[in-house]
């Protein structure tokens, strides 16, 4: 047995997977081998999902069908949608998400049934109903009447609907498709790996998730984007980015959006989002926005050779299609709940209890004093 110690699981290799490769020497992402860039440009997120399900590009037909059973599965069931009415509307909208996604189980007749067919059948659930819980909260939120879903329309059309109760510019939905692909899957990141852990207990595919949910809500995984973009506002102009980034350097002080555990070089999604990020402000109200992240960018790598992540520009995209900054982490979720499902899928089809071994440092051999005797 290898009992090596490394902090973090840092190096280790703890699954195997076909779905997606982070090359991080190289600073490539493929789903199924595919280039990342090649999906952002001509395909969409139910295509992707559906890569990410079945292994294989689907035909015109399957694409048709699997897309129109997803807008089938959009609807919340009544008890939820009343349980969603109850929640503080201070709430943290992940830790909303994740407790809604656990309810969900329980009013599915079929959550402990752990059959391939099953579990297929609720990933294609999780994944449509997701968007329909976070809209459905911003609404409540915000004292508005809940938008349902729309059976006639994309994915990420649909769900700025729900979130605005208009329809969005096509180039809104472009671009939130465009967010939703690049973020479907990443390897074994920490929240798959939860999903991966949880599910390979054979517990349900509902607590998989929750837990997948629950991983992704931390500073250091999921929310980075929303500190990102709360970064943005805080410099509030181009002007004000190198002092902010060098105070920043010179307190020791992480800025958001730059670095990343596997890249070596540049996370191959950024530029793909600055891209985007600035097709979609040129010449709007948050052009401001993309203006103040190229002065931190430049201001960063004046002090350090850094580039930034996949959170960087993407929270630029996210706020210019109108996602409230506390609410980016739940469109995350939206995104990855396409991997996470898969990853579940993929976990069943060949399982084994995850259970690594942990290095001992506590004291050897301490006698026991009785309670009397103790200082």
């Amino acid at each position: 047995m290898n009992n090596s110690f490394s902090k973090g699981l840092e190096g280790i290799v703890a699954a195997q997977t076909g779905l997606s490769l982070v090359d991080g020497e190289a600073s490539r992402l493929l789903y199924l081998g595919i280039p990342i860039q090649d999906l952002i440009e001509k395909s969409s997120f139910e295509e992707v999902t559906f890569l990410l399900f079945f292994r294989k590009l689907p035909t015109h037909a399957e694409l048709d069908s699997f897309s129109k059973e997803l807008a089938s599965l959009r609807a919340l069931p009544d008890e939820v949608l009343n349980f969603l009415q109850e929640f503080p509307r201070s709430a943290n909208p992940m830790a909303m998400l994740r407790t809604t996604v656990s309810a969900l189980g329980l009013f599915d007749p079929q959550a402990d049934a752990n059959s391939r067919e099953a579990n297929l059948q609720k990933s294609k659930r999780l994944v449509a109903v997701m968007p329909t819980i976070v809209a459905a909260f911003h609404r409540i939120r915000q004292k508005q009447k809940v938008v349902h879903p729309k059976k006639v329309l994309s994915h990420a059309e649909n769900f700025l609907l729900m979130l605005h109760g208009t329809p969005s510019p096509p180039a809104q939905v472009k671009a939130l498709d465009q967010y939703l692909i690049m973020l479907a899957d990443h390897g074994l990141n920490a929240s798959t790996f939860a999903a991966r852990v949880t599910i390979a207990t054979q517990s349900d595919i509902y607590s998989a998730i929750t837990s997948a949910i629950g991983t992704l809500k931390g500073d250091l995984h999921g929310s980075a984007n929303q500190r990102a973009m709360e970064m943005f506002l805080a410099v509030g102009t181009p002007e004000h980015a190198p002092s902010y980034v060098k105070s920043l350097f010179d307190q020791k002080k992480k800025v958001m959006g730059f670095g990343h555990r596997v890249y070596k070089k540049e996370d191959p999604r950024a530029p793909q989002f600055r891209e985007i990020a600035e097709k979609l402000t040129r010449g709007t109200d948050t052009e401001k926005w993309f203006k103040v992240a190229l002065a931190i960018e430049k201001a960063v790598q004046q002090e350090k050779p850094i580039s930034p992540n996949v959170d960087f520009y993407s929270s630029i995209v996210l706020h210019a299609v109108g996602i409230p900054v506390d609410f980016f982490t739940t469109i995350f979720a939206m995104s990855r709940a396409a991997g996470w499902t898969a990853h579940v899928l993929e976990q069943l089809a060949d399982n084994r209890l995850i259970r690594p071994e942990a290095d001992y440092t506590g004291p050897a051999d301490q006698a026991y004093v009785s309670i009397g005797k103790r200082n």
